[in-house]
């Protein structure tokens, strides 16, 4: 099944069933991806919701969000499994493109308050990276990433996200993108 634009208001509904299943069977998780942005006051997605896992519970998640009546899909990445509810897409990631997803990531996550309820985010930078690493030859698209980048700029530590995608010439491209458009201009810096 390809994945759809939905809209919005069935994504929260999904992310609300989610969260309660995985909270009921003790795994822990995160929100990720756009969702996350969006639950700092980034733009809304109508794409899919990304939930990170630890490796060795992503199977156990999927499982729980089937109990919860959804319906799972074995990809052929080797990084994800899935999960539709109804036409949502959940992605289940334990490999984000240039992380480890351990214990201390989950531990830099934010705590958020959003859709009428309380769940944990990845750190604004983590989520960042992971789609600034995602991004290569084949897969070259900065529209998302710029909205992001300015609904959540003063949020951001950017200096240090320089840093840590400093390896990738599509990072740096972006970089180069936000400097020449002025979305950096008033951030706050590391310093200030």
């Amino acid at each position: 099944m390809a994945e759809l634009d939905v809209p919005f208001s069935r994504i929260q509904d999904t992310l609300k069933r989610a969260v309660s299943a995985l909270d009921e069977a003790e795994i822990p998780f995160l929100i990720g991806g756009s969702l996350a942005s969006w639950a700092r006051g980034g733009p809304n997605t109508t794409h899919d919701l990304d939930v990170i896992v630890k490796p060795e519970d992503a199977k156990r998640a999927q499982q729980a969000l089937v109990a919860a009546g959804m319906r799972a899909e074995d990809p052929p990445e080797s990084w994800l499994l899935k999960v539709w509810d109804g036409e949502v897409l959940i992605d289940l990631i334990f490999e984000p493109a240039g992380m480890t997803v351990d214990d201390e990531l989950i531990a830099r996550a934010d705590l958020v308050n959003a859709a009428a309820m309380e769940f944990r985010v990845m750190a604004i930078e983590d989520g960042l990276n992971t789609k600034l690493n995602a991004l290569n030859e084949h897969y070259l698209d900065f529209s998302s990433l710029l909205q992001i980048a300015r609904a959540v700029r003063e949020q951001v530590d950017w200096e240090r996200l320089r840093e840590r995608t400093a390896g990738s010439p599509y990072a740096t491209a972006f970089f180069c993108l936000l400097d020449e458009l002025g979305i950096l201009d008033n951030a706050p810096t590391a310093a200030g």
